[in-house]
């Protein structure tokens, strides 16, 4: 059992920036693909970025590709999500997942039922 927490979300106006964090209780976090997921309100969960194992492969959704940064630490268990130029369409609760194992494409990465555990979610609100 892997519990995942976010924090960093908040308001913030158009065109600034915020980081989220998601730390991970599990001694084997290495082994665990991570992704960051949103939802709005009335939308279906979309994906935003993932990365593998090691940190050598990242992939993001082009609504967030150039803007987005994710990183993770697999020393401190945690998985990061810089989100810059901050844009009102990004407003959504913003979900921190992890996938059991070592294997990430963009097809694979990018779906939700690939990931095992979730977070409870961060708001994100960007103001225009």
């Amino acid at each position: 059992q892997v519990q995942l927490v976010e924090s960093g979300g908040g308001l913030v106006q158009a065109g600034a920036s915020l980081r989220l964090s998601c730390a991970a209780s599990t001694r084997t976090f290495s082994g665990y693909t991570m992704g960051w997921f949103r939802q709005a309100p009335g939308k279906e969960r979309e994906f935003v970025a993932a990365i593998n194992w090691s940190g050598a492969n990242t992939f993001y959704s082009d609504s967030v590709k150039g803007r987005f940064i994710i990183s993770r630490d697999n020393v401190k268990n945690m998985v990061y999500l810089q989100m810059n130029s901050l844009k009102p369409e990004d407003t959504a609760v913003y979900y921190c997942a992890a996938k059991v194992g070592y294997y990430c494409s963009a097809y694979v990465c990018s779906a939700p039922s690939q990931y095992n555990y979730w977070g409870q979610g961060t708001q994100v609100t960007v103001s225009s």
